[in-house]
């Protein structure tokens, strides 16, 4: 059997030459440099607009590079593409065979470089320095280059950047095939090293005739050099000369070691996510951090293992990938038509989840949790957390983890994970021992890879009450202190909690009270700003719609049409990410609102703890929680300064997120849920409560007149008091209603129905309300 004859015509000197073609005459507009070098990491996909003047790129480049102001050099693959039609075999060329071109440009690019157009000598390294001493000893420049190893003498690192037709794939789809050839992987980070000097050339000093000598490292392991090399002195006159390390001399390189995963949408089912090590070099060091999900386009290579690895290990090999180029998913241009429409609230509360019947609620309690409102640092140091926590408890099969799910999918960086499958090392952080510097590291769990995103624990009943205990600390300092192994630290864990939770017996019981249901410490109530009960109660009218919108999802495997366009995921993301860099502050007069609202929720709550139908608690934290909506409210619409109705909707939501606790026979008419009937209940306790007073006969002042003096003068004979009617005062009524989470022009709408009821009537000019 004969094998196959494949005709491989490269000679890498005509290769030379078109390199030499392309970094010499390629013209390219100055935004391009700004993107290839200044902005790497960054998505250049917002970049529409293009220079028209055009300049040599890369000449330009090599001459930053000989002037000391640029420490990389990127070679586009579009530029190659772009250069000539007949390049396209280069691009293949260098696809295929990565660290082979890598060595071909840098040797053309050593020929290329310039001279440097300014002084540098205030940059000088210990190589100039060398240089120098051998210029004095008449030597020859070239022959005193010669010596000199190639990196020594390089002082820019040659990254490759990937085609942007390229698709990133998995790690699972990465193969042997893959081997020395240049890919984009996507996944997310999970764990990143320290950065540390990786030694590229190693010098000596001899101690008899003080000559260098250089040794080119490109192993993990090298052995020192100990006889000195010198032709002219040592071994002419035949002294062995001993060799010594100068570390000034050496070349280092920055190196840091990332671990990427698989993202969950890339685990094929019944399967575990896969990790690869991702070494990174010079200027793409520190552009990562655990969580981040990024695009990375490198080279995949084998490594052999070294020492005792490589005993046990035989023939096997390790690989690698080499980072060429880092693109993190950041966000994109953003449409600010839509914060300018009337019902934007409602279309991004709506658009969460849409294949989730109703819980309109609960998704616009969600949309502020991914907004979130303002961390407050203090003069001396004391931090008030502005990230939002919300705990969903409710029966099977209300939809909490698909709630779950999706946000974790929507946060611009959000985790997953379950109550039985997490334990407090797993939350918190892990001690393990670094494979690259044998010392003892931190790996972040769950909520430190949330850091300034959303953390989503499903089944929070289940975890054990010592794994619990470990978020306490998160939920409101949003620090994590790890005191093990000797590491005494303190992490960051700026991150919202969303926890779903079913009820103590699996179902709630509605023979017992909320509080035995929800069997949660009260330390770690207090610390949901909202906690709704979401129940699967029979409802003729309400499971006919339920059943009718998921057969519809079933049949059309997507959600029922909505009177507006369901807004993408993805422009939903971004909205969300610029919503978040707003600052909103609240005034002295909304400040004032909230002061009152708070002292009136802690007096009702102190009338239901007298009365024994107290099911949650009234504390400061409530007041925090208050502020955080109604932060999160304004920076929904790109506002900087809090308003009265972001108030009111932050504690209508409180309201919900209480009534939802609530027993039915607590509860009064449960038919009817319209705002007019339960603002009209309002209006009768507090006519039942002593609010309310005799109207007295005589004529009574009421206000100011248009002028602003007090000449209102009401007779009231027309409005006897015969029947012993009440009369409400309107600041009172106002005051009760808005504290309940409604609003002015609810208020206004239920008194005109119940008049044209002729159940109420207004009097004094409106600021007086009579039961007829």
């Amino acid at each position: 059997m004969s094998l196959p004859v494949v005709d491989i015509d490269i000679k890498y000197d005509d290769e030379k030459d078109k390199i030499r073609d392309f970094l010499s005459k390629y013209k390219g507009g100055e935004n391009d440099l700004a993107r290839g070098f200044a902005n790497i990491g960054i998505d250049d996909s917002d970049d529409a607009s293009h220079n028209e003047t055009l300049s040599l790129k890369y000449m330009h480049q090599l001459q930053q590079i000989a002037n000391r102001d640029q420490q990389m050099l990127i070679i586009e693959l579009e530029d190659i593409l772009a250069h000539e039609n007949t390049m396209s075999e280069l691009v293949s060329r260098i696809r295929n065979n990565t660290r082979r071109y890598v060595s071909l440009f840098s040797e053309v690019v050593d020929k290329l470089m310039p001279l440097p157009t300014k002084d540098i000598s205030d940059q000088d390294e210990v190589i100039d320095v060398i240089l120098h001493q051998r210029r004095e000893r008449n030597e020859q420049l070239e022959g005193a280059q010669e010596g000199f190893p190639e990196h020594l003498l390089r002082r820019y690192n040659l990254y490759f950047k990937p085609l942007t037709s390229d698709i990133p794939i998995a790690v699972r789809e990465v193969k042997g095939s893959s081997l020395g050839r240049l890919i984009t992987v996507r996944g997310i980070v999970t764990r990143v090293s320290e950065v540390k000097p990786l030694l590229q050339v190693n010098a000596y000093t001899c101690d008899v005739c003080g000559s260098e000598t250089f040794q080119d490292i490109s192993n993990k392991t090298f052995s020192p050099i100990l006889d000195c090399q010198n032709e002219n002195e040592c071994k002419k006159n035949g002294i062995h000369g001993s060799l010594h390390m100068q570390t000034r001399a050496c070349r280092f390189s920055p190196f840091q070691e990332v671990k990427i995963q698989e993202m969950p949408d890339q685990v094929p089912v019944g399967h575990i996510p896969r990790s690869m090590t991702v070494h990174v070099n010079g200027n793409l060091t520190r552009l990562m951090n655990p969580g981040d999900i990024v695009h990375i386009g490198g080279i995949f290579l084998p490594i052999p293992y070294t020492g005792f690895q490589a005993i046990r290990a035989g023939l096997l090999t390790d690989t690698y990938l080499e980072a060429h180029h880092v693109d993190q998913l950041k966000k994109q241009k953003q449409d600010r038509g839509l914060a300018e429409k009337s019902r934007f609230y409602e279309m991004l509360a709506q658009s969460i989840a849409p294949e989730i019947y109703g819980h309109e609620d609960v998704k616009k309690a969600l949309l502020l949790l991914l907004v979130g409102g303002v961390t407050k640092v203090t003069g001396d140091g004391m931090k008030i957390r502005g990230d939002i926590n919300i705990c969903l408890m409710g029966d099977p099969g209300v939809a909490k983890s698909q709630l779950l799910k999706y946000i974790s999918k929507i946060a611009p960086r959000g985790v997953y994970t379950t109550g039985k499958g997490s334990t407090g090392v797993g939350l918190t952080a892990a001690v393990m021992r670094d494979p690259v510097t044998d010392e003892m590291v931190l790996e972040g769990g769950a909520l430190v890879l949330a850091d300034n995103g959303i953390c989503c624990i499903d089944e929070f009943d289940e975890m054990e009450e010592s794994d619990r205990t470990a978020i306490h600390e998160v939920m409101e300092q949003q620090t994590i202190s790890i005191n093990k192994a000797g590491i005494s630290t303190t992490l960051n864990a700026r991150t919202s909690i969303l926890a779903a939770a079913n009820p103590l017996y699996g179902r709630y019981n509605p023979k017992v009270s909320p509080v035995e249901n929800i069997n949660l410490p009260a330390a770690l109530l207090s610390r949901f700003d909202l906690m709704f009960l979401i129940l699967d109660k029979p409802s003729r009218d309400a499971d006919e719609r339920l059943a009718e919108h998921v057969t519809y999802v079933h049949m059309h495997n997507r959600h029922p049409d909505l009177d507006f366009d369901v807004i993408e995921p993805s422009i939903l993301r971004h909205y969300i990410a610029t919503a978040r860099q707003k600052r909103p502050t609240v005034p002295r007069e909304v400040s004032s609102y909230v002061v009152d609202s708070y002292v009136r929720l802690r007096k009702v709550s102190k009338d239901e703890e007298l009365q024994n139908k107290s099911h949650s608690y009234t504390s400061a934290r409530t007041l925090l929680g208050i502020l955080r909506l109604a932060q999160a409210l304004a920076r929904l619409r790109w506002e900087d300064v809090v308003q009265h109705s972001d108030v009111d909707e932050a504690l209508r939501l409180m309201e919900c997120s209480k009534e939802s606790l609530l027993d039915e026979e607590d509860q009064e008419v449960e038919a009817d849920k319209s705002s007019q009937s339960q603002i009209f209940r309002l209006i009768k306790e507090l006519n039942g409560s002593g609010h309310a007073h005799k109207r007295p006969k005589q004529p009574k002042r009421f206000g100011r007149g248009p002028g602003g003096e007090r000449d209102m003068d009401v007779d009231d004979e027309d409005y006897d008091d015969e029947e012993d009617n009440t009369v409400l005062s309107m600041v009172e009524v106002r005051a009760r209603v808005l504290s309940a989470g409604f609003t002015e022009v609810q208020l206004m709408e239920t008194i005109v129905a119940y008049e044209d009821m002729n159940i109420l009537v207004r009097i004094a000019n409106g600021t007086k309300i009579q039961f007829v």
